[in-house]
């Protein structure tokens, strides 16, 4: 993986935190510099992963570890998504009955 240099504007009291103080940190803080774009979709967390060169699941665990879930679906979402995939595997098992 390479490497480049970037310049961006910041309040003068966060500099002294532009400067993480071991990999974990840098990597901590280019997650986060990624995640407005996972959050809205532009880039995917597996294209992210890639960027920073690690695994998808080292990126989620990485997040989970800051506190940003990989899902961020409430109870209701959930129930729904289990309804959902309960009537479409109900309607495969119909569907290969007729057959």
């Amino acid at each position: 993986m390479t490497f480049t240099d970037v310049s961006i504007k910041v309040p003068d009291g966060m500099k002294m935190y532009m400067y993480p103080k071991s990999k974990r940190a840098e990597m901590e803080r280019n997650a986060l510099l990624l995640y407005p774009y996972i959050s809205d979709k532009t880039i995917s967390h597996g294209k992210a992963a890639e960027i920073l060169g690690i695994s998808k699941f080292e990126l989620i665990e990485l997040y989970n570890d800051i506190g940003l879930p990989y899902l961020s679906m409430d109870i209701s979402e959930i129930e729904d998504e289990v309804s959902n995939w309960e009537r479409l595997k109900g309607y495969e098992r119909c569907k290969g009955s007729r057959m």
